[in-house]
């Protein structure tokens, strides 16, 4: 009685249309199908098995790092050092067993390889959450020293040439497929489903949503914030371990130019899937768009024969775009 009384609407006044809160919400997933008709309008091959498996074997590889991307970014913060990561995990997982011999391991080399990308990528994602907890320093710096600090080790390692020389088990997890899924796009597909459902059900989700949202709040709550954040560099960097693993079984060679700008590739793929650079709002799923968007745009500024460098810019203006549209549904909530 008192909210009525109060208010100066009508009551069972019909809401109207928002069309900036339909945008936030579904705005990314219709560009997505219109990139898709207006592609598929273009070239009949756009939308051909081969080509669809194509942007999805390649989305997968930096869209799983895009999912740990989500939870680093959701706390408000970021890490630039992805792609090297990724490059520096790999090579050192297949040099260490192409140097032992996998003929000797009895056809699991692939294995050590895997155990040994992902440590690597949780050891360095481990150290970056400690520097930015234990000494107060951006994310930013210390993840853009990261960034080349791995990659120069990356280039040191093996002088910068490829390790090659993996058997069929190995490249099974980059070229093969379980009823005809590859199988880089069925672990995206399990990275994000578990991602998913830590953020929504657990407490640590919660607790990830709070840091980003107000870190003072969640610490006078009770959080431990600096283990969230810690925890949250882990996890981008267990992912890029993997998705380096899987990126050099894909390729048949480790590369130190491996991952290469795909930091770029990744962050745009959270911040477009709606996932706001401030914190505390966003998810997985618009993620998966997200990347979806940007491996559709890619592929078909390729098959349009338009420049990379034009791709560059036209990757840079939607990043653009997409951020100044997050600060303005951020204003606008604000008022409300």
């Amino acid at each position: 009685m008192t909210t009525v009384a109060l208010s100066n609407e009508p009551p069972n006044q019909p809401r109207k249309f928002d069309v900036v809160q339909f945008l936030e919400k579904y705005g990314v997933l219709l560009f997505l199908i219109l990139l898709c008709a207006g592609f598929a309008l273009h070239s009949p091959m756009f939308l051909s098995v081969r080509n669809i498996t194509n942007i999805l074997t390649e989305v997968s590889i930096y869209g799983i790092v895009a999912v740990g991307m989500t939870c680093v970014i959701l706390t408000g913060g970021v890490d630039l050092a992805v792609g090297s990561v990724l490059a520096f995990a790999a090579l050192v997982g297949a040099w260490v067993v192409t140097g032992i011999g996998m003929p000797n391991l009895g056809g699991m080399g692939f294995l050590l390889a895997l155990l040994i990308a992902c440590a690597v990528g949780t050891l360095t994602g481990y150290v970056h959450g400690k520097v930015i907890t234990l000494f107060s320093v951006p994310p930013f710096i210390v993840t853009l020293g990261g960034m080349t600090i791995w990659r120069g080790a990356t280039l040191v390692m093996n002088d910068g040439a490829p390790v090659a020389g993996f058997d069929a088990g190995y490249r099974w997890w980059g070229r093969g497929d379980v009823l005809g899924i590859p199988v880089p796009v069925l672990v995206l597909f399990a990275v994000a489903a578990a991602c998913y459902v830590v953020l929504r059900y657990t407490r640590f989700g919660r607790q990830i949503y709070a840091v980003g949202g107000n870190p003072e709040a969640a610490r006078l709550s009770g959080i431990n914030v600096n283990r969230v954040l810690v925890s949250v560099y882990v996890i981008v960097g267990f992912l890029a371990g993997l998705a380096g693993f899987l990126l050099s079984a894909r390729l048949g060679s480790a590369e130190a130019i491996a991952g290469t700008s795909y930091e770029l590739r990744i962050i745009a793929s959270v911040v477009i899937g709606g996932t706001s650079l401030f914190g505390g709002i966003g998810g997985v799923g618009g993620t998966v768009i997200g990347a979806l968007l940007i491996g559709v745009l890619l592929n078909g500024l390729v098959m349009m024969n338009v420049s990379p460098y034009y791709q560059q810019i036209v990757m840079g203006v939607i990043i653009v775009l997409a951020v100044a549209f997050d600060t303005y549904a951020k204003m606008r909530r604000g008022k409300r």
